[in-house]
């Protein structure tokens, strides 16, 4: 069998397969490296050796439907795609899709919680125990968010991506792109910060 390429000829299927075992031998850096010229097949056979990890972080990241989780996964490499040419080592490519990843998933989050409170300031909630109940969650939610979005961006990431997401320590600090000791000295200054806006609005 074969296939018909652009120009109308065709192309033994054969061929393909010896272009895609070739691919298969060459290293991360370099498939990169290709994408940053364009080789649409190097961004191909980058997806097929690193999206199973890159799936698996989106969904740690961020609890949602298997073909949201998909579509960041997309996003995800074609970023790596368009900022290919911007990879400079220091670092294994598969932690570069890594962080990636979580700026993608950061930023996805960011619109969901603007559209989300765009539409909880127009609902009426329909079951609350009573309007005094009501009130007091909301002025504990509120806090909370505020809470959350006055902490610097290191300490808001982590807690996250920890405490949020669910994500093991480990990813987190590869995702973030620092020592793991550092995660959790950030988590710890997050917790506190947290705790103290609360305990203080509540007194």
């Amino acid at each position: 069998m074969a296939k018909s390429d652009q120009g109308g000829q065709v192309v033994p299927l054969r061929r393909i397969e010896e272009r895609k075992a070739a691919l298969s031998e060459i290293s991360d850096e370099a498939l990169l490296a290709a994408c940053g010229v364009g080789d649409a097949a190097a961004l191909g056979a980058l997806y097929d050796r690193h999206h199973a990890a890159v799936f698996r972080l989106v969904s740690r990241l961020l609890r949602c439907e298997r073909s949201e989780v998909d579509d960041l996964v997309q996003t995800t490499f074609m970023s790596a795609w368009r900022s290919a040419k911007g990879f400079r080592g220091g670092g294994s490519v598969k932690s570069f899709l890594y962080g990636i990843a979580a700026n993608t998933v950061r930023q996805h989050v960011r619109s969901a919680r603007r559209r989300r409170d765009a539409y909880a300031a127009l609902e009426t909630p329909a079951n609350a125990a009573t309007p005094a109940a009501e009130a007091i969650r909301k002025q504990e939610l509120d806090r909370l968010a505020l809470a959350l979005d006055q902490l610097p961006h290191d300490l808001r990431a982590a807690y996250v991506l920890c405490e949020l997401e669910d994500l093991p320590g480990a990813d987190a600090a590869k995702a973030l792109d620092c020592r793991i000791g550092t995660l959790w000295r950030r988590l710890h200054d997050a917790r506190k910060a947290l705790r103290d806006a609360i305990e203080g609005g509540q007194r």
